[in-house]
């Protein structure tokens, strides 16, 4: 059985270096695209909930069918599908396998705007699933080859400011292009539809455009041991048995902090709407610029933090960011659930969303720095599971179970979200004060092994086999 770190693999120069001349540059250029496919994956991912009403209205939708849009049809797919991706991540052209993605989820997202009936809208979202499996494992795997020690957390930070500005945009772009096309519109050959169709077909040829412009990235060189040669299921289990409760423990914890903003994202709307009796349009403006602000804002200066904190010798620094945002977030929840208003509400709320995703943003950085090159892909797609299956899968529902079982009034909204909520919370900062008990022993075998990055510097594993800086 191959032990992972038996040797360190190196890559010759890349015609990327040729082309560019500065292999920093070229990495900052890959890091770019692979936020913009993340900001578009976001956008395909949560224009549904803008356009639920119309399509509740024109399909004859049940408010359990349009649940399962949202809810389980697009997570199915990314949960079930993200295992098998997240290894043909560590075998194959990781670029060539993101490009596919993009194009598949794509492609979904425009047969959502040809459905007609529940069936059909249902199958399209699982094909959107399964495109967006493919994003996270990918993205991850190369960012892990391209930024090295110092600047790891800044650049997985960037890439993870993507899902907030894509949500954002999704809420804000989406209400305007909606607000502004009409009832309904002809097209040559698709004959009349409904707006919110419109909507959905307009986002197809974009991201077919970006599929094509994540193709034309060079891949990058693996580094690491063993670098070139993926694990086969005996090492994966040996990893595993060494490090999987470490790698478990960071995991569950960014994934309750997940669970708590998906849970006041999905639930925090109704709730301006009951209590404040805000207009729609208000409420996805006022979110929008705060998710995108706040929500980005967050999950950059936790990858800053963490990676000031590892330069300063703190081996569970970015732990310790994930405490401090989560146990913020527990402070700053009553105030802006128990607003006087709805614009004092979304005054509290992006100090709460930049916190949140302070502690989510943590998360990610914490596993690369623990996970070896080979196994990034794998590891990732059983984060994203975990995440999808808990977060987004059990998240809104336990607030719903609270109001319907224990509350019985759904009037009591911010009750029940102030319960839930925090207990979530919780969790986080417990299951995070546990890992940084055992965090620095899978940070020394990493080491140990050569599979840890470097102390310092930013590389383009494909043009050099140093660190450049």
């Amino acid at each position: 059985m191959r032990r992972f770190g038996a040797g360190l693999g190196t890559t010759g120069p890349a015609p990327d270096q040729e082309l560019w001349g500065n292999p920093v540059a070229y990495s900052v250029y890959v890091l770019v695209v692979l936020v913009l496919a993340y900001v578009l994956a976001f956008i395909d991912r949560q224009i549904l909930t803008l356009l639920a009403v119309p399509m509740k209205a024109d399909l004859g939708l049940s408010d359990l069918q349009l649940s399962l849009l949202q809810g389980l049809s697009f997570a199915l797919f990314l949960a079930i599908g993200g295992l098998p991706i997240g290894r043909l991540v560590d075998r194959r052209r990781r670029t060539a396998v993101l490009a596919a993605g993009v194009a598949a989820w794509s492609l979904f997202t425009a047969a959502c705007g040809l459905a007609r009936t529940f069936p059909a809208l249902f199958l399209a979202r699982v094909g959107v699933g399964f495109g967006e499996a493919a994003m996270v494992p990918s993205a991850y795997s190369l960012i892990g080859d391209l930024f090295h020690g110092r600047r790891l957390g800044l650049a997985i930070g960037l890439y993870n400011m993507g899902p907030y500005v894509g949500a954002g945009l999704a809420l804000i772009l989406g209400g305007l292009v909606l607000h502004h096309l009409p009832p309904d519109v002809v097209l040559p050959v698709l004959g009349s539809l409904r707006g919110w169709q419109v909507v959905f077909l307009l986002l197809g040829p974009v991201g077919l455009l970006m599929a094509l412009w994540v193709a034309s990235v060079r891949e990058p060189g693996r580094t690491g041991a063993g670098a070139h040669t993926a694990p086969n299921w005996a090492e994966v289990r040996a990893y595993y048995r060494a490090h999987g409760v470490n790698a478990l423990l960071v995991n569950l914890a960014g994934t309750f902090a997940a669970m708590a903003l998906y849970s006041l994202g999905a639930w925090l709307p109704h709730l301006l709407a009951r209590i404040h009796h805000m207009k729609p349009l208000d409420i996805g403006q006022g979110m929008g610029w705060r998710l995108m602000v706040f929500g980005a804002g967050g999950a950059l200066l936790a990858g800053i933090l963490g990676d000031f904190l590892r330069r300063r010798g703190w081996a569970q620094g970015r732990l310790m960011v994930m405490i401090t945002g989560a146990t913020t977030s527990c402070l700053l929840l009553y105030p802006a659930l128990y607003a006087p208003d709805g614009g004092s509400a979304l005054m509290w709320l992006g100090p709460l969303i930049g916190c949140m995703t302070l502690a989510i943003g943590s998360s990610p950085p914490a596993l690369q720095e623990i996970t070896p090159n080979r196994l990034r892909g794998f590891q990732h797609a059983v984060a994203a599971l975990i995440a999808t299956l808990l977060g987004l899968g059990a998240g809104p529902s336990v607030v719903a179970l609270v109001t319907d079982t224990v509350l019985r009034d759904e009037s009591r909204l911010d009750l029940s979200l102030l319960l839930t909520l925090p207990a979530m919370l919780g969790a986080c900062i417990l299951l995070a004060l546990i890992a940084c008990r055992r965090y620095a022993a899978s940070l020394a075998a990493m080491a140990s092994t050569s599979e840890a990055v470097p102390a310092a510097g930013l590389s383009l594993s494909g043009a050099s086999g140093r660190a450049t800086t």
